[in-house]
């Protein structure tokens, strides 16, 4: 095979972390791209951290998911030990059973033969996996383990935008949330206003005792009293990113 540019490999990851729509498409673009960038014949799983325990967020086909939750079910093997103590795991050959005895016996009977697992890295910290494996023994040489690692390094840092991206979407969910649960508070405060000619401060007051009273969310009774009054739900505000 011939050697593959770093610079591809760096340039295919930007732009699959432009084109992807979401944080699950930009994992699966990652794992095929590590299978293909490589060396051939190979599948890929990528294990991440998780609240419940390790999964695999991303895999090339069905077979990389059975291998890594082999690992999974025995809490050890190879992608974990590279998540957990941050460094690259080799297995030459499966058959030789010489490292993860239990494992390598049943990875061999799916009929993989070595296996390369590196850790990725975001924010300093090793947060998964990049799982590599194939049917041949001695699979992973000098010149595949060096794209290996350069592939992982670059795909960290794109996995540690992502991730920061993605915090920052469901924040912005959470201020466009916030912002819309403002807009019909203030409109139903005003309507209190009238009616009860009263202050801005004496309407909310009413408005904050109503909820607590009947135990309801201030946002869902500023909706009712907006709804009784204008004959339908309140509409949310505008987006406040740039549409363009």
């Amino acid at each position: 095979m011939r050697e593959e540019d770093p610079g591809q490999g760096f340039t295919e990851l930007q732009q699959a972390l432009l084109g992807s729509h979401s944080i699950e498409q930009f994992l699966q673009e990652l794992a095929e791209l590590a299978a293909r960038l490589v060396t051939g014949g190979l599948c890929c799983g990528m294990t991440l951290r998780s609240a419940g325990g390790p999964v695999t967020a991303a895999c090339t086909d069905p077979l990389a998911s059975q291998v890594d939750e082999i690992q999974y079910q025995l809490d050890d093997g190879p992608c974990l030990h590279a998540m957990r103590h941050g460094h690259l795991v080799l297995i030459e050959d499966t058959a030789d059973a010489a490292q993860w005895p239990k494992f390598e016996e049943q990875a061999a009977t799916q009929g993989i033969r070595s296996c390369l697992a590196l850790p990725l890295i975001a924010d300093g910290k090793p947060v998964g996996a990049l799982n590599l494996y194939a049917r041949a023994a001695a699979a992973f040489g000098a010149a595949q383990i060096r794209r290996a690692e350069n592939f992982a390094e670059n795909a960290s840092g794109a996995l540690t935008l992502a991730l920061r991206l993605a915090s920052y979407a469901a924040l912005t969910d959470q201020m466009r949330s916030s912002l819309a649960s403002r807009a019909v508070i203030d409109q139903a405060i005003g309507v209190i206003m009238v009616r009860k000619r009263c202050t801005q401060a004496r309407a909310f007051a009413m408005l904050r005792a109503a909820s607590q009273n009947g135990n309801v969310k201030l946002r869902d009774i500023a909706t009712a009293i907006v709804t009784s009054v204008s004959g339908e739900p309140p509409q949310p505000p505008p987006p406040f990113e740039d549409p363009s």
